[in-house]
């Protein structure tokens, strides 16, 4: 069950700069973000690289980089993120967020098999009493995510997997502990256009079914447009427009917006149910 109320946004996010120490002075990476998901809802940051979304999306996490100074908030359900400690976001990190990274190789362990690292983690947060009931909930984990086979993919390293096999069990690793909040970073980018359409179909089950909200990062506009939800555009730092995917994507106010609409981001385009074989 997730986490999130209706009384407040899963995810609230106030003012927020981000800046690195440079040889010539700070670089400001994210200049004074404001934006919110709401619960089951969905926002994609979406602009070139270097625009800041990668950087607002990681400092949710509280995990900005070496160097780096914060300000604003960031709010989880109500609770400002920003003055906890390691400690303390490292078990929010996993039960109240996950993370879909880019690669799913950084959030599966190499050496271990699937099932066990999604046993670790339903141990680690306290999830299931015991090792025999981790064990027991991890195919259902797997299938959640929209993996066939659940029992020989637990048994499958991630190297024996394909690409969107090994996506789809960061995805269940990711949303093992219902979590109110996801946030993937570009995590349909290496995937081929079927696999890739999968798994947004994916993102949008969890968001219906299990009302998780979903903070996405991607440079591709078809697939921000397939989410739905809120798309907010960002450039040098800056939110420079944000409202509904279909308004922001079709008829967009502010010109670099336009332009990155007009330019298509140069990606393929991710197929719809009637392209599927």
């Amino acid at each position: 069950m997730s986490l999130s109320t209706a009384s407040a946004p899963a995810l609230s996010v106030t003012e927020l700069s981000v800046r690195y120490p440079g040889p010539a002075g700070p670089v400001v990476a994210v200049d004074r973000v404001t934006l919110t998901v709401e619960p089951g809802g969905a926002l994609v940051l979406v602009g070139e690289s270097g625009s800041g979304k990668t950087t607002v999306a990681r400092t949710v996490l509280g995990l900005p980089g070496h160097g780096a100074e914060v300000t604003g908030r960031v709010e989880l359900d109500g609770t400002d993120l920003r003055p906890l400690d390691e400690r303390a976001l490292s078990r929010i990190r996993g039960r109240r967020i996950g993370y879909v990274p880019q690669d799913p190789t950084g959030s599966l362990d190499p050496l271990r098999r699937i099932g066990p690292q999604l046993t670790e983690v339903l141990l680690r947060h306290g999830i299931a009493t015991g090792r025999g009931a981790a064990r027991a909930a991890v195919p259902g984990l797997l299938e959640r995510a929209g993996i066939g086979e659940p029992d020989r993919i637990a048994r499958s390293y991630p190297h024996e997997l394909s690409g969107g096999l090994r996506q789809r069990a960061a995805i269940a690793l990711a949303v093992s502990c219902a979590p109110g909040l996801l946030v993937a970073d570009e995590p349909t980018t290496a995937l081929d256009a079927v696999v890739r359409s999968q798994i947004l179909d994916l993102f949008a089950s969890l968001r219906a079914v299990h009302g998780i909200a979903l903070l996405m990062v991607t440079h591709d506009l078809t697939a921000a447009r397939r989410i739905g939800g809120r798309v907010a555009v960002m450039r040098g730092g800056r939110i420079v427009e944000s409202g509904e995917a279909d308004q922001v994507l079709s008829r967009p106010r502010h010109p670099y917006a336009a332009e990155l609409v007009a330019a298509g981001a140069g990606v393929a385009a991710v197929p719809g149910e009637g392209d599927r074989r």
